[in-house]
């Protein structure tokens, strides 16, 4: 597939008769005082928001997004500095000072004033440190939003840069690093920086640690007085870019934007830019090869560019990769998965610096492909030839363009936080006019442009980097500690059968928007064995729609080797139509096959128009399609790579996952998977198909832009292919169960070398009550919880509170991962937390918790921002027999009933006699967490 550093990796064409004309004068209020300029973006027809851009005297650029159905406020803030502005002698400054900017403003001084007011409020909020970019960002519930933008515009205008927090969040940004010092993903880019030219910034150690930012030695400023030079140096208005989203009027948005950040410094700064050549001339071709710690084998074919991000108009570089990514038949995806050699690859830019890139072929390598590294190359570089001689023709190009011109028509926006920032990041890199356009946008097509991209994939301009677990270097990279050595290469023979793409059929034609929307979903059909519902919806304005058919079976996770075949039928029915569906997927329509506990879901989704030709080739596939040797070994091959690697996740992630094998069933271990895989073969599989058709249940749902007739059809013609036969009685729950005192501590199977205490204190029952509670008591425990122990008392960089329900199960599960404390230390310090809490709750009155319970029942009942997301979530709520599809408002509105009282009475027995532990310290060996959970009864569902 291609891959842009883009949002997307196509444009628009056509674009007069979609936009809403801009950029224009706006209106504004005449309070607004501080603001020179007002101007309005280009935006899709169908987007019926109100948008103003300004610009205030400090030379802050703001954009104010007002959309009157947003249930959140969100607002991000891009600071056009980041990690490649770092002093040569304080590696990790950027990130550091990002992380000191939370902890304090002159008029909020409080390390928690911040945090505390966001998660008092419903919302979130985060940051992160990029090369040239450093990104603030929360939502909020709406009617806080005045608050929110008080201290949040105070980073900007007056931090404290506490000294007394220097050294604990210095521990903070050390265990971060610690954290990720095992990610392959960093650890490969630690290799490659080496071989890069270490003159140009972006090259350098980003994260930071206790060494990198050490005290100063004597005599020279301190640490504290580099933090403030560094942002008195590099963080000013004219480098800032604010996006606003909130449901507010413009005017009353531009009011809150000007009253706040017209304070911000104008120091006269310019965005920074990088002039030093991300490699060293004569220093290519090279080729290396690292250790991973993931039993993952990787390719990656880099080519040294001028950076295309000025050329997003016309994207001639995206072409390429559109074309070397393809997947189709004949693509080089295609050709190398026949040999045995490839599961997966990606075309486009890995890397950036506003005039230097890195051109990124990515193949993700089967063991026999890690064999035939140099093969691999050489069908690469006949790719790229034949490219050359017959690939850039314009209609390819107009092709890609009027797919992109049907997805800005029918755009869907995200939720109002990932907007913000998607908003702020492109409001400091495109003209205000495209800050929503410029990932679509392709004014046509220039021959000679793309062919100057093409001529630098070029063998001498190469660097080549394979990555596997089996890897023995001489060098070791210096943070992330990667063994690595010279590759050898020799000649080889490129593969045959490469073809390029040929039109694609799946592009739609019939777009029109029909005039239908239900409240809620409707069951259409309801037999013995085929429940069908739909829903009608042209909420987000898209002629798209969401189907689901659930085939479920009695014996689909009755074991580990069921659940493993399972997992390889929807993997094989998936693996075995890439080629055919590759063209679908880029006109729109997406298929997936998943495994669940109570069999596989067919998901679709996309353009109304040519969906039902997706599902009649997937029903012949599933119940004709030859299930050979090669395919059902390379699905394999990759189940079994994903739960080797399980050991290696995060190992937060892990403890997480240990707690859910206890605490429901059914649920299969990793381990278990692997090893009830070993001995599968396609002739098994063919079985377990037969088996899974001839006996069925099956569920269904549609939601989106179709009628009730339509969807009626076209469900019971798929309901006659499968001739489902078993009733809803046949197929088994999925269960919570309840902890009891004989369930001891468990381990998790990990390799990593943290520690980790997961804390889950369990609710009495499955009651709307009892999950109502938890869920008020997880949004009050939250802040105290991370300030404590993660701020004040530096135990980690993950550290984390709150509601966590397995299925319907209520439950608060306090969570801390640390690279230097034990989890005896860790417990001492939790139980310590929850007595001073329990002191909290003694005091609580319903005044103080009242905006707790608001920001739970605005949680629950937030709305869907796409049309996949609802149809996600009713989907879900059918799933656990919710059909009247309101569990989550009752929910909301019990949320709003908690009373302190129902608190204090349900602490001590959460304390007491529900406390599930999960726990890691360096060495442990893991449970068989199955055997010792396997006495478990399952908890109450309590009728209400």
């Amino acid at each position: 597939m291609p891959f842009t550093p883009i949002a997307r990796c196509c444009g628009l064409a056509a674009a007069a008769a979609l936009l809403i004309a801009g950029p224009a004068v706006a209106e504004r209020p005449p309070e607004a005082g501080a603001i020179v300029e007002v101007a309005t973006p280009l935006v899709s027809p169908h987007d019926s928001r109100d948008y103003r851009v300004l610009t205030l005297e400090n030379g802050l650029i703001a954009l104010l997004v007002s959309d009157p159905e947003a249930d959140k406020a969100a607002a991000s803030m891009n600071v056009s500095a980041g990690s490649a502005q770092d002093p040569e002698d304080l590696a990790g400054l950027a990130h550091f000072l990002e992380h000191m900017l939370f902890l304090g403003t002159k008029p909020f001084p409080e390390a928690e004033a911040y945090q505390g007011y966001i998660s008092r409020h419903g919302g979130s909020h985060n940051a992160f440190t990029a090369p040239q970019d450093t990104n603030y960002f929360f939502d909020i519930d709406p009617d806080a939003l005045e608050g929110a933008l008080d201290r949040f515009s105070q980073f900007f205008v007056s931090p404290l840069f506490n000294a007394d927090q220097l050294e604990s969040e210095r521990s903070i940004v050390h265990s971060e690093y610690m954290a990720r010092i095992r990610d392959d993903a960093r650890r490969e880019n630690d290799v490659l920086n080496a071989l890069l030219n270490l003159e140009n910034p972006t090259t350098g150690f980003s994260v930071g640690s206790r060494e990198t930012l050490a005290d100063r030695p004597k005599g020279e400023p301190s640490l504290r007085e580099r933090v403030i030079d560094f942002y008195e140096s590099h963080y000013d208005a004219n480098v800032m870019h604010l996006a606003l989203v909130a449901p507010q009027p413009l005017d009353e948005l531009e009011i809150l934007v000007a009253e706040r950040f017209a304070d911000i410094a104008d120091r006269g700064l310019a965005a920074p830019e990088i002039t030093e050549p991300l490699v060293v001339d004569d220093s290519l071709p090279q080729r290396v090869a690292l250790q991973s710690v993931r039993d993952s084998r990787q390719l990656r074919l880099l080519f040294p560019i001028p950076d295309p991000l000025a050329e997003y108009r016309h994207k001639p570089a995206d072409l390429i990769a559109h074309l070397l990514g393809h997947e189709g038949d004949g693509s080089l995806l295609a050709v190398l998965r026949q040999a045995g050699w490839a599961d997966g690859l990606s075309a486009g830019i890995s890397r950036s610096d506003g005039h230097h890139a890195l051109f990124s072929v990515n193949v993700s390598l089967t063991p026999a492909g890690a064999e035939a590294r140099d093969a691999i190359e050489a069908t690469l570089f006949a790719a790229i030839e034949q490219l050359r001689e017959e690939g850039l023709e314009a209609w390819r190009y107009d092709e890609k363009a009027s797919l992109a011109e049907q997805e800005f028509r029918f755009q869907q926006h995200g939720a109002p936080r990932q907007e913000a920032m998607r908003l702020s990041m492109n409001l400091s890199r495109f003209p205000v006019e495209d800050v929503q356009y410029a990932a679509y946008r392709m004014d046509g097509f220039k021959r000679e442009r793309s062919e100057a991209y093409l001529d630098a994939l070029t063998p001498d301009n190469l660097i080549r980097l394979y990555s596997a677990p089996d890897v023995e270097g001489e060098d070791s990279s210096p943070w992330f500690h990667a063994p690595w050595r010279q590759d050898e290469s020799g000649e080889a023979t490129a593969l045959a059968g490469l073809a390029l793409p040929k039109p694609n059929p799946f592009i739609a034609e019939d777009l029109v928007l029909l005039d239908a929307q239900d409240e809620r979903p409707q069951r259409l059909v309801k037999e013995s064995a085929f429940d069908l519902w739909h829903m009608a919806d042209v909420t987000f304005n898209t002629p798209k729609v969401e189907w689901r058919f659930s085939l479920q079976h009695p014996g689909a996770a009755s074991s580990a080797r069921e659940a493993a075949l399972a997992r390889l039928l929807a993997g094989w029915l998936d693996d075995s139509l890439n080629e055919a569906f590759y063209p679908a997927r880029l006109a729109g329509q997406h298929f997936e096959a998943y495994a669940h506990a109570r069999g596989i879901t067919l998901s679709f989704s996309g353009w109304r128009d040519r969906q039902e030709r997706m599902m009649e080739r997937v029903l012949e596939q599933l119940q004709t399609g030859d299930m050979d040797e090669a395919s059902v070994e390379r699905v394999r091959y990759r189940l079994q790579r994903e739960w080797r690697n399980a050991p290696q996740a995060a190992l937060h992630r892990q403890a997480g996952r240990t707690l859910a094998e206890a605490l429901v069933r059914p649920q299969w271990p990793s381990d278990a998977l692997l090893e009830a895989s070993r001995k599968l073969t396609a002739n098994d599989l063919r079985d377990y198909r037969d088996a899974l058709l001839a006996e069925l249940r099956l569920e269904a749902m549609a939601v989106g832009n179709l009628g009730a007739d339509e969807a009626e059809t076209l469900g019971r013609r798929v309901a006659e292919r499968l001739a489902p036969s078993l009733e809803v009685s046949a197929i088994p729950e999925l269960t919570p169960l309840k902890a009891d005192s004989d369930l001891p501590s468990l381990t998790p199977h990990t390799s990593r070398e943290e520690s980790v205490v997961l804390r889950y204190l369990q609710g009495p029952d499955r009651s709307l009550a009892s999950q109502a509670r938890l869920a008020v008591l997880g949004q009050l425990i939250d802040t105290p919880f991370y300030q404590r122990l993660r701020t004040e008392e530096q135990l980690g960089y993950v550290v984390n509170a709150g509601y966590s329900p397995m299925l319907d199960a209520p439950g608060l599960a306090l969570l801390v991962q640390s690279p230097d404390t034990d989890s005896a230390a860790i417990d001492a310090r939790i139980d310590a937390f929850l007595d001073d809490f329990e002191t909290t709750l003694a005091t609580l009155d319903d005044e103080a918790l009242a905006p707790y319970r608001r920001a739970v029942h605005d949680r629950l009942t937030q709305r869907d921002t796409s049309l996949a997301g609802r149809a996600g979530r009713l989907w879900q709520a059918m799933s656990f027999g919710d059909t009247e599809f309101d569990r989550r408002e009752r929910l909301a509105e019990r949320a709003l009933a908690v009373d302190a009282d129902e608190l204090r009475e349900l602490w001590p027995g959460l304390r007491q006699a529900a406390v599930a532990r999960v726990a890691f310290d360096p060495g442990n060996a893991p449970d068989d967490v199955l055997a010792l959970a396997q006495h478990l009864k399952p908890l109450p569902k309590v009728e209400e």
